[in-house]
């Protein structure tokens, strides 16, 4: 728990040193290179993690786990992001499902309670909700669930973009009920990774966040256990906490591994500007004004996003009520460092020269990381109706 007598910041400082310090952080980040050129997992990385009781960042204390606050865990992804963005990308399903129970908990809802149980014995789990071409995302599914019945469910569908895919032993998915054609119910739920029908792609070979394995997973009969079930509620835009709590955990704990990308991209860039030289004036081309005003511009432009990241995690971690005024803050949180990451590894790869336009460069790869952003749900074409609706539809 957090000690409301230790300065927030040296709080956050502590906790970096606890579970990613800097040793671990520079090996993260060669092992980065490594696993972006040979398209390979980040197994190293998640051993290393786990030693560390970083799975278990929001698993109560009493639980076995750390505890933290969404607040505290967008911080540390932000750093594991600057060393490690597929790593921090593929960790951050795991985690966001955890969050999701610890804020279901700190409303009062104990009912999943067992998901911080399994992921403090070791159980990693991953996000199963992304569909192909299902822009409803969370309010609508092409997902089959038959039920049956002793309460559970059959599902069969694909899900695309399942992070952490060679390892994850749990899977929070979705699916949509149509035995009663009158009264579909979109249900939520746990399949484990030992169930028949589970089928995990090997095609993986993506631009960028390449140590993430996010690949396709198709459902074909699988079963849900009666007690694996979570929710069973209306399709479309029906207010309930689990949702909402994965809505906010989702979008923030994402945009916190943008927001560690664009950080890391501008150390980068302003350590490139300092190892050249500029032949015409004769000074490094840290010293020459455009080299300057290129970095500060991208800097001037991340300090409101990291700002508003912090602030709505910490309203989340104090429930804060912003009603329906929440969707435009997450998402526009999300959006935000997804566009800062690219502005800003943009324009650090800029300050490299052509050096770093080698593919094997880390500029090279922040970018092609950056790029990444574009693909989570909602786009910004799918978010701009909301934000249109709250000001043109009232």
């Amino acid at each position: 728990m957090t000690d409301p007598t230790v300065d927030r910041e040296a709080r956050h400082a502590q906790l970096a040193q606890r579970f990613l310090p800097d040793d671990l952080l520079e090996t993260l980040r060669e092992r980065a290179a490594q696993h972006d050129a040979e398209n390979s997992f980040a197994h190293d990385d998640l051993a290393d993690l786990q030693e560390r009781g970083y799975l278990a960042l929001f698993v109560p204390e009493e639980m076995g786990g750390a505890g933290l606050t969404l607040h505290e865990v967008t911080r540390l992804q932000q750093r594991l992001a600057g060393a490690a963005p597929g790593t921090a990308l593929a960790i951050n399903m795991h985690l966001m499902t955890t969050g999701v129970v610890h804020a279901m908990r700190a409303r009062g809802d104990h009912s999943l309670d067992w998901v911080l149980e399994e992921a403090a014995a070791g159980e990693v789990f991953a996000f199963g909700i992304s569909e192909p071409a299902n822009d409803w995302v969370l309010q609508g599914s092409d997902t089959k669930a038959v039920p049956q019945s002793d309460g559970g469910y059959r599902l069969s569908g694909v899900k695309i973009f399942t992070s952490l895919s060679p390892v994850w032993s749990r899977l929070i998915v979705h699916g949509l009920d149509e035995s009663d054609p009158e009264d579909p119910r979109l249900v939520y739920g746990f399949v484990e990774r030992t169930a028949d029908g589970i089928t995990v792609s090997d095609d993986w070979d993506v631009l960028g966040m390449r140590a993430s394995h996010s690949r396709a997973t198709i459902l074909e009969d699988v079963r849900m256990e009666p007690h694996r079930v979570a929710r069973a509620i209306d399709p479309g835009p029906v207010p309930d906490l689990l949702t909402f709590a994965i809505t906010s955990n989702f979008q923030l704990l994402v945009a916190a591994v943008y927001a560690g990308v664009a950080r890391r991209a501008l150390e980068a860039g302003a350590q490139a500007l300092r190892q050249r030289r500029s032949a015409k004036k004769g000074v490094s081309m840290a010293e020459v004004p455009e080299s300057r005003v290129r970095l500060a511009d991208a800097h001037l432009d991340l300090v409101p996003v990291l700002g508003h990241l912090d602030a709505c995690a910490r309203d989340f971690d104090e429930v804060v009520d912003h009603g329906a005024g929440w969707p435009q803050r997450l998402v526009a949180a999300r959006i935000h460092a997804a566009r800062a990451a690219r502005a800003c590894a943009e324009a650090a790869l800029l300050s490299s020269g052509g050096r770093g336009f080698n593919n094997d460069h880390e500029l090279s790869r922040l970018l092609r990381d950056a790029t990444a952003g574009l693909f989570h749900p909602p786009s910004e074409d799918a978010a701009r109706p909301m934000y249109a609706a709250a000001l043109l539809d009232s």
